[in-house]
């Protein structure tokens, strides 16, 4: 019995219209895109001044900004206030703590429950480090007027406010969860 050979399928040039799909569409319709665009270029400012100038980690400081800014937390604590993971939280405080920025106090009679603070060091640091995160981020919002940066903000708290409840809804699709904020 002799094998034939069989004709390659032919070629068609179909687009996605064609075909009955959906248009493509540029990545750059996505708002989820755009912002991370925005935080690529603003926020290697942010990082190149913490990391180069002061030494710590983008997430060090946000760690150090969340302490300043809420007071000494529970380790959990700080950690869903800064929206990072425990593991990623617990790794970055025991580097913030070996740099004497951050200090960890046991609870008496319960060793396993910890205080999170700013040392004097990580104040002096956040103290210095702030006004400066502030500067890059008014030269960022100064190309918007007084009317669109308020219009900006609301839109903002809108979106942050469906996102939290999107996030209990679509927590499934949501594997492993990723971050783009600084």
């Amino acid at each position: 019995m002799k094998a034939t050979a069989r004709k390659p399928a032919k070629a068609t040039a179909r687009t996605a219209v064609d075909a009955g799909a959906a248009p493509r569409r540029p990545l750059d319709d996505l708002l989820l895109y755009r912002l991370s665009r925005l935080l690529a270029v603003a926020g290697s400012m942010v990082i190149r001044l913490c990391e180069g100038r002061f030494g710590i980690t983008r997430r060090e400081w946000r760690l150090i900004a969340t302490l300043a800014s809420r007071g000494e937390l529970g380790s959990s604590q700080l950690a869903e206030h800064a929206q990072l993971d425990r593991a990623r939280t617990s790794k970055a405080v025991g580097s913030l703590v070996a740099k004497k920025l951050v200090s960890r106090v046991a609870r008496a009679g319960d060793r396993r429950q910890v205080r999170l603070g700013l040392t004097d060091s990580g104040q002096a640091l956040y103290d210095e480090l702030f006004p400066l995160v502030t500067a890059i981020n008014a030269g960022l919002m100064g190309a918007l007027d007084a009317g669109e940066a308020e219009r900006f903000d609301a839109a903002l708290h809108r979106l942050q406010e469906r996102d939290r409840g999107a996030q209990q809804v679509h927590s499934h699709l949501l594997s492993p969860p990723s971050c783009l904020w600084l």
